[in-house]
């Protein structure tokens, strides 16, 4: 879909949820539910609901693609900022170590997104997107009080997706990867 173009409607669920099916991931990796562009909203809604509806036997998808049973465990990123839309700080559950080399890679990646880096700079006066990459990463990684540059990811709760003890995340990444709380602390919470 294209910038501004993503939508939480029937036709764009269909195709990610016949993506889905085909692909039966361990982890889906998305937006934040809360984010400073309600594309990226719709995108983490339309991701989450895809991932939900994998099972729905009577849901159609197109192209039709036959349900799946396997559990998936949803992560969300980090809003842009670190920060809701209305600026309240979103910390992590899970940070993951990108120090180092993968620092140096995620900032090569980003540098091939031309279009971003001229939009950003001329939209919303960013002096380098990448050096907004590094900060944000950097600020992270003080939260985790363990590396210097981290990703955060949050787990979804698990009803209707996997296991509540589900946490493929942190098992794949191992010592790369800090959890600060426990596998459904934040669920009883009030």
């Amino acid at each position: 879909m294209n910038d501004f173009e993503v939508f939480y409607e029937r036709r764009i669920l269909a195709r990610l949820v016949a993506l889905v099916r085909r692909v039966t991931p361990d982890i889906l990796l998305t937006h934040s539910p809360s984010d400073y562009m309600e594309d990226h909203e719709n995108t983490c809604r339309l991701a989450v609901s895809a991932a939900f509806a994998r099972g729905m036997r009577n849901l159609p998808t197109d192209p039709p693609t036959p349900a799946v049973d396997r559990p998936v465990t949803v992560y969300h990123a980090q809003p842009h900022g670190n920060r809701d839309p209305l600026g309240a700080a979103v910390r992590p559950t899970h940070f993951v170590d990108v120090g180092g080399k993968v620092l140096e890679q995620k900032a090569a990646m980003l540098t091939c997104h031309r279009s971003q880096q001229q939009w950003l700079d001329e939209s919303q006066g960013f002096a380098s997107h990448l050096e907004t990459m590094r900060g944000l990463m950097r600020e992270v990684g003080e939260w985790s009080g363990r590396f210097e540059h981290a990703e955060g990811w949050r787990r979804r709760l698990t009803l209707g997706f996997c296991d509540p003890d589900a946490d493929p995340l942190a098992a794949a990444l191992a010592s790369s990867c800090l959890r600060t709380e426990s596998i459904g602390a934040r669920a009883g919470r009030s």
